[in-house]
């Protein structure tokens, strides 16, 4: 038994004791994908549910098709997701290089964090179509004012999560770095934004999804082309074939810019969850 132990290969740390959820999860996602479109197929093959209600994915696919050449709501696919693509886009990078600063100052500035909080936890709740007349009423109903309310939500999140990436810091961290001569611009720079980071990606993710969520009813208002303008077009119409292709549509995008943050985050911050 002592030799049987004895030459038994060490067990690398967290192998079997590990954190709880450590593995790999994408081949579980893919089935999960596979068995929802495969009852998705079922149910509507069999008639189970009528078209209006839930077409087929053929009928889906025709649609995108349709969509990609003769186009659906007096553009093609590719102008509508264009147009939304920007929108969202241009909400987050204004929201990157405003919001992430802005909760940087209210986590190391006590009167930053007095200015700036009670705006923030107040309207971050509210949801966008509330203050949606408002700016309609400010902005008018241009380009500026659909990517104003996008930015508005995607704001708070990003704000809220590099302000508790900044007050996650130890002090132990803050008293060594300073007890190693460093000045308080460095602490700030060097220990408490990158220890904040692994919070501010977190905040980004969140962002650029409630950005998605937020394009519908940005586009509510004159809007002629857009993701968003054309699922509310179709369900005009009861076009519920157009419904759904725009939603998977949306859905696949804000997915992909999920994907390529947590890339980013993964090359960035390699000592995420190390330290």
């Amino acid at each position: 038994m002592f030799d049987l132990v004895s030459k038994a290969k060490p067990v690398r740390p967290g192998k079997i004791y590990g954190a709880p959820g450590d593995g790999m999860s994408s081949h579980i996602s893919l089935i999960t994908a596979l068995l929802i479109f495969a009852l998705w197929l079922l149910v509507t093959e069999m008639g189970w549910v009528k078209p209006l209600f839930l077409p087929s994915p053929l009928a889906v696919w025709d649609k995108f098709m349709v969509a990609m050449t003769e186009g659906v709501s007096n553009s093609t696919l590719t102008q509508h997701t264009l147009a939304s693509l920007s929108r969202v886009l241009g909400a987050f990078l204004l929201a990157l290089v405003s919001a992430v600063p802005v909760g940087i100052l209210m986590g190391v500035n006590r009167i930053m964090r007095g200015l700036f909080d009670p705006i923030i936890e107040f309207y971050r709740p509210l949801p966008p179509l509330a203050y949606l007349p408002l700016i309609i009423i400010w902005l008018g109903i241009g380009e500026f004012p659909k990517v104003f309310l996008i930015y508005l939500a995607i704001f708070a999140p990003m704000a809220i999560a590099a302000r508790a990436g900044v007050r996650s810091v130890s002090t132990e961290q803050i008293h060594a770095a300073y007890a190693m001569g460093a000045t308080r611009t460095q602490v700030i720079s060097q220990v408490i934004l990158k220890a904040a980071m692994p919070e501010i990606f977190t905040g980004m993710r969140i962002g650029i999804g409630v950005g998605w969520t937020t394009l519908v009813a940005a586009e509510m208002v004159a809007a002629h082309r857009g993701l968003g303008f054309m699922v509310l077009n179709a369900a005009e119409y009861l076009a519920s074939d157009t419904v759904i292709m725009g939603i998977i549509v949306i859905g696949i995008f804000a997915f992909a810019f999920d994907l390529l943050l947590r890339y980013l985050e993964k090359i960035l911050i390699p000592w995420k969850g190390k330290v």
